[in-house]
């Protein structure tokens, strides 16, 4: 499976983990989509060992194919995991790094909190929580293209659409990890960075 969207932004994305990652460890993709994704991922941060996760089992086999095409000593077959449903971190705990690309926004917030719950319970101390996507600032979107992209998913789904960074803030403290920075993004994205605290 291909996803424009996923060749378009692999390699900044890449580059700005490179920066920001720990440089080893367990790393868990949520929602790895076709896996074009995670194979840059593995190959640029070879001491992180991945595990892909995706809910749709076309997509997992999508991702395996890469993975097999790779050849990465440090990329795991793909597991199912839908990280809007409680209760996953028990079987995730100890990562490093956890890694969410362009899904927030497709789901409802009731899921985008459950997702930040589960994955503060599943990240080592320390560890971090890069999630990246379109994002609303002060309640408003940056761009006419975004407005009506947030627009269109709302009217499609009164539950979804884009979230706001200080709306994830809150949860993200609310669960416990610290509050998030940012770093701006091609395309009006940001890459959120939140971590877990250090124990004292």
């Amino acid at each position: 499976m291909n996803a424009p969207a996923a060749a378009r932004n692999a390699a900044v994305i890449t580059a700005v983990m490179q920066e920001i990652t720990p440089l080893r460890g367990r790393a868990l993709e949520i929602a790895s989509g076709t896996g074009q994704h995670v194979v840059q991922f593995a190959a640029a941060l070879p001491e992180l060992m991945w595990q892909p996760t995706e809910p749709d089992a076309m997509r997992r086999l999508s991702i395996d194919a890469y993975a097999l095409r790779a050849g990465l000593p440090n990329l795991r077959p793909a597991l199912h995991l839908d990280a809007a449903k409680p209760g996953w971190h028990k079987d995730h705990y100890g990562q490093d790094l956890i890694v969410m690309i362009n899904l927030l926004h497709l789901i409802s917030e009731a899921e985008a909190q459950t997702v930040i719950h589960e994955t503060a319970r599943a990240l080592a101390p320390g560890g971090r929580f890069l999630l990246y996507g379109p994002f609303l600032r002060d309640g408003r979107a940056t761009s006419e293209g975004d407005a009506a992209f947030h627009a269109s998913l709302r009217a499609s789904d009164p539950e979804i659409g884009y979230k706001d960074t200080a709306q994830i803030g809150a949860w993200a403290e609310a669960a416990g990890l610290i509050k998030p920075t940012w770093r701006k993004m091609p395309a009006n994205n940001l890459m959120l960075i939140i971590e877990a605290p250090q124990p004292e």
